[in-house]
C-alpha cells in the first residue's frame, strides 16, 4: 500500500486533490492511502507515510518539513498540477519520487 500525506495551508484544497489521486490509483489498480492536512497538523499526522507532498501555498515550509522528517521524502506538488487538481500527474510524480528515494 502506498501512503501519501498532502499538506496545504488548511487541508481543504489538498483534500480535493487527494480524491483525484485516489481515483487515479484505482484506475491503475494501486492500493493507496492518502490524507490531506493543514500545515500545522503535519507535526503529528504523518504516521507511516512514504512521502510528504506540499502544496504550492506552503512552499516556504519545504526546508523546515525536510528537517523535521529527515527519513521521509518531502516534495513540492507542481503548481500547475495543483491548480488543475490533476490527481493522475501528481500521483505519478509522487510514485517516481518515492522510487528514487528507496
Amino acid at each position: 500500500m502506498i501512503k501519501i500525506v498532502l499538506v496545504c495551508a488548511g487541508g481543504m484544497s489538498s483534500s480535493m486533490l487527494a480524491k483525484n489521486m485516489e481515483k487515479a490509483a484505482e484506475e491503475r489498480g494501486l492500493e493507496l492511502k492518502i490524507w490531506a492536512i493543514g500545515e500545522h497538523e503535519a507535526i503529528t499526522k504523518v504516521d507511516d507515510a512514504q512521502i510528504i507532498l506540499l502544496g504550492p501555498q506552503v512552499q516556504y515550509r519545504l526546508s523546515a518539513v525536510q528537517k523535521q522528517f529527515p527519513s521521509l521524502p518531502v516534495a513540492m506538488i507542481d503548481m500547475q498540477d495543483y491548480g488543475m487538481m490533476n490527481g493522475k500527474e501528481t500521483l505519478e510524480k509522487a510514485l517516481q519520487f518515492i522510487r528514487s528515494h528507496q
